[in-house]
């Protein structure tokens, strides 16, 4: 049984958003939660909206 368009296409807008705040939240967790590997993680983790932000600006329609 194949799914609705409707649903098919909500998972394919929000999965990008989902990606990045997922991301972030593994960033700040991992930020707080000690030194070393963690400090990167977080810087990788806390990079990925900014670089999402950065991407867009450059490359909007308009």
């Amino acid at each position: 049984m194949s799914r609705p368009a409707a649903a098919q296409s909500l998972r394919r807008i929000f999965a990008a958003p989902a990606a990045i705040a997922l991301l972030s939240i593994v960033g700040l967790v991992a930020a707080l939660l000690g030194d070393g590997v963690y400090d990167i993680l977080s810087w990788i983790g806390l990079l990925v909206p900014v670089l999402a932000i950065a991407w867009a600006l450059r490359f909007r329609r308009g």
